[in-house]
Formats: C-alpha cells, sequence, structure tokens
C-alpha cells in the first residue's frame, strides 16, 4: 500500500497533489456528490451507460474546475474574492464643497 504525504509542516494549510486548503474540500465534496448521484441515477433505473458517460464528464469537469480555480486565485483566493463582494462599489462623500475646499483649521 502506497503511502502519501498530505501536509508539508507546522502551520501550513493542507495540501494534496497541487490543491491547497479549500479546494481539497470542494474537490472531496464534488467527487462525493458525484458517486451519490451515480447511484441515484442507476437505482432510479436510468440506463447503465448513459449513468457511467455523465459520471465520467461530470467528474472531468469538476476536476478541471477545481485545479484551474486553484491555479487562478491561490490559496486564498475565493475567500478573497467573494469577500470583495461586500466592499462599496464608491463612497459617498456628503460635505458641501466650500467645505472640502477650505479644509481643517
Amino acid at each position: 500500500m502506497s503511502e502519501y504525504q498530505i501536509n508539508k509542516g507546522i502551520g501550513r494549510s493542507v495540501e494534496y497533489k497541487g490543491l491547497k486548503a479549500q479546494y481539497l474540500f470542494i474537490f472531496t465534496g464534488g467527487l462525493l456528490a458525484m458517486f451519490v448521484v451515480f447511484v441515484i441515477m442507476y437505482i432510479v433505473g436510468i440506463s447503465q451507460w448513459f449513468c457511467i458517460g455523465f459520471g465520467v464528464i461530470a467528474t472531468s469537469i469538476l476536476v478541471w474546475l477545481t485545479f484551474h480555480l486553484n491555479a487562478k486565485y491561490g490559496e486564498h483566493g475565493l475567500m478573497k474574492l467573494s469577500a470583495s463582494k461586500y466592499h462599496p462599489r464608491y463612497i459617498i462623500n456628503r460635505l458641501r464643497i466650500t467645505r472640502l475646499i477650505k479644509g481643517r483649521k
């Protein structure tokens, strides 16, 4: 049985085969969801070859998208991207223009 190194040191985030932090959890959760969908489709009675084709295509897209997001945004990129939605687009300043020009004494 082969052994895989999961963590590279104390204080660092979890990394496995290049996937870091939340991408690892997105990847495993997506694979688990694909498996559950595959099993449900098979139990319902959908054709075996359609289930296999759907599973292979959906899993391939999941793997590609996860590694693409990991390469594009990095370790904390998705959190920064979601936090930027809460920043104001512009700041409204309701002071009179003369007061802005004068400044403070």
